[in-house]
Formats: structure tokens, C-alpha cells, sequence
């Protein structure tokens, strides 16, 4: 119950991204309430680097195992995701019920702009803390970027590829056993693919299984996920348009709790509650599972640097595709001179004003997009 109690005040009013998240609860549970020892936590935290999804929802599962078991896992999921899945939901019944309204057009005109200028930051970001002075990364990045803002889609092999090419170029290729971190990948992405063609039947069936899929690709930052949901959601499923996909990720951007809950807000557009659910369970139901499955077996591979060489090359590869999204959605909202300055403006603050949250940038935005498109 105080792990309960704890994550449901994080996911009620976190803010700030994974990193800032993961600093809350390393000041919670290492320092002041002493639960777990440093070297627990950062544990946690690589084995959260290591597999598939969010950051801040899968240390915060770890931790949550780790103090009190399967309950603890699982007390502490729902806590965290709970708080921010609500308010999501409550804003996509009222996007759907007043997104005609101009005011509400005119504050998604700015806060879309604003979406860019985050997203473009969270990939530089991520480039100093995943890629280093690593010069194989950086071309890895570099080439998924580019093919992401060219073809404006997600390529599965392409991630599957850096990975091997870091196995390859760091001589651990040749080593027994290599293909296995591969394999187990490759099985992960090809198993939710085959289910979804099943599931077409049903919309919601068909909601959990796509954003399942999708999950088993975010690597630390929930952002990374933006160009996989951009490429099924708008172009493979037509769920939603452009303009809609954007509103979507600002929402959960001016949430507490996991960007990810972005899902929520798509899957509630789609089918309604059943679909909010439906998407939310579908992301967050593998973290779960693969971190009560796997913890127990981490330290045995955590320091393999196959498993280690492989998540490098995809990793790379993931921040590359969300330098690639930024370029792609900014295609969309920065549509006139004004979209470009807010965007040109957030940028300066979140990156200069270390000490406003991007929350507060979010909503400037919308105020912004609402006087300019009450003045057009």
C-alpha cells in the first residue's frame, strides 16, 4: 500500500519526462526512505535501458518487484499509470465533444508548434546520454534519421539491422550464442504483427494488439514510440489525421505521469473507452510482464556485451527515428511564420530556462495559438 500510495502521487503530478521522473523516485526511494540501495537502482535502471519500453513506467515496475514482489510490480503499474490515464481520458471526451470550437483549435494550432520543439530537444538530449563519442552509433543515428524524414515511416528491419551491424563492427558477431539477443527480438516483433491480422475482426482486439507491438520498440524515452505510432495509426490504419496524431502527443505532454499514455488518447478516438483501455493495456501489459519474468534472470546477462553491443545499435536507431518524427510532424504544424516562432520560442525556453517545466511551456503555447488564430 505505500508503494500504492507513493506511485499514485508520482503519476498524479510528475512531470518533467523519464529522467526527471526516475530522480523522483531515486530521492524517494534510496534517500529518504531508504527501500533500496543505489546500486539497486541503477540496476533497475540499466535493466529498464536494457529491455523494450518506457523508462520511467518499467524502473518504476522494477522497483516495485524488487521491494515487495509481483504485488509490489503490480501495485506500483497501476498506481503510476492510473492518475495519467484518467485525465487523458477526460480530455480526449472533451477534445471529441469541443474540438470544433475555435478557441480549442487555436490553443491545439500552439501547442502543436510547441510538440515539435520538445520532441526535437528530447532527441538531443538523448544523443549525449545513448550515443556519446561512439562513431559507429552516430552514423547508425545519422542513417535512421534520414531514412525516417524521407520515407515518413518506420522500418522494423532497419532497427533489427543496427543492431546486428553494432554486433558485427565490435567483434562479438563470431561469438556462441549471438543470435540470441536477435532472435529474441526478432520473435517479439513478428509474434503482435501476426496476432493483428487476427484481431482485424474487432476494433478494440485490433487497438491492443497494434500498440503491443508498438511497445515492445520504446527504448528509454517514451517519445520514441511517436514514429512507430505515427506510421500505423496515420498512414497503415487512417485511425487518425496528422492534425489529430499531433494533438495526441501534446496531450500526453502536458500530462503527468509516462509520455506514453499518448496511447490512451489515440485508443479513446478510436473505440471510445474500450479503446483507451485497450491501448493502454497493450503498452504497458509487456513491461510488465517482461520485467516480473525477467528480473529474476537479469544479472546473469546484464553484463553480456552481446545483449549490450545489440541494444546499442537499436537504441541508436530509436533516437535517430525521433530526430527523424520531429522533422516529419514538423512538416505539419509549422505551417506559417507564427507556428515557426512559437516553436522557435518553446525551443529557447526548455532549453535555457532549465527551471520551467515544459508543461507550463505547453500551455504558453496554447494561449499563444489562441490569441494569434483569434487575431487571423
Amino acid at each position: 500500500m505505500e508503494l500504492f500510495r507513493y506511485f499514485l502521487r508520482l503519476g498524479a503530478a510528475g512531470f518533467g519526462g523519464p529522467i526527471a521522473l526516475v530522480g523522483y523516485m531515486e530521492r524517494e526511494f534510496v534517500e529518504q526512505r531508504r527501500w533500496v540501495s543505489r546500486e539497486e537502482l541503477n540496476d533497475g535502471i540499466a535493466f529498464s535501458q536494457l529491455a523494450p519500453g518506457p523508462l520511467a513506467a518499467q524502473v518504476a515496475i522494477y522497483l516495485g518487484w524488487l521491494c515487495a514482489g509481483v504485488r509490489g510490480a503490480t501495485a506500483s503499474g497501476i498506481a503510476f499509470v492510473g492518475p495519467s490515464f484518467v485525465m487523458v481520458v477526460i480530455l480526449a471526451w472533451s477534445y471529441q465533444r469541443f474540438g470544433g470550437m475555435s478557441w480549442l483549435q487555436g490553443a491545439f494550432y500552439g501547442i502543436g508548434a510547441a510538440v515539435i520543439a520538445i520532441v526535437a530537444r528530447s532527441a538531443i538530449k538523448l544523443t549525449r546520454t545513448t550515443l556519446g563519442r561512439d562513431r559507429l552509433l552516430w552514423v547508425l543515428f545519422v542513417i535512421s534519421a534520414t531514412i525516417t524524414a524521407w520515407r515518413e515511416a518506420e522500418l522494423v528491419w532497419l532497427f533489427l539491422l543496427c543492431g546486428v551491424i553494432t554486433l558485427i563492427m565490435r567483434g562479438q558477431f563470431g561469438r556462441g550464442g549471438v543470435v540470441a539477443p536477435v532472435f529474441l527480438f526478432s520473435h517479439r516483433v513478428a509474434a503482435p504483427t501476426a496476432l493483428a491480422s487476427a484481431a482485424s475482426a474487432a476494433t478494440v482486439g485490433t487497438v491492443f494488439v497494434y500498440f503491443a507491438s508498438a511497445g515492445l520498440f520504446v527504448f528509454g524515452s517514451g517519445l520514441a514510440i511517436v514514429p512507430f505510432l505515427h506510421e500505423g495509426v496515420v498512414r497503415e490504419y487512417g485511425w487518425l489525421t496528422e492534425r489529430q496524431f499531433l494533438d495526441a502527443v501534446a496531450v500526453a505532454l502536458i500530462t503527468p505521469g509516462p509520455v506514453v499514455i499518448t496511447v490512451a488518447f489515440i485508443g479513446y478516438l478510436v473505440a471510445g473507452i474500450a479503446g483507451a483501455i485497450a491501448a493502454a493495456a497493450g503498452v504497458f501489459a509487456p513491461v510488465y510482464l517482461l520485467t516480473i519474468v525477467l528480473a529474476p534472470q537479469y544479472h546473469r546477462f546484464k553484463s553480456d556485451p552481446r545483449v549490450r553491443a545489440f541494444i546499442d545499435g537499436v537504441t541508436a536507431a530509436a533516437t535517430g527515428a525521433i530526430a527523424g518524427a520531429a522533422v516529419v510532424l514538423g512538416r505539419r504544424a509549422l505551417v506559417d511564420v507564427t507556428t515557426i516562432a512559437i516553436a522557435m520560442g518553446a525551443l529557447l525556453l526548455i532549453s535555457r530556462a532549465r527551471r520551467v517545466p515544459e508543461p507550463v511551456v505547453m500551455l504558453a503555447a496554447g494561449v499563444v495559438g489562441v490569441v494569434a488564430r483569434g487575431t487571423n
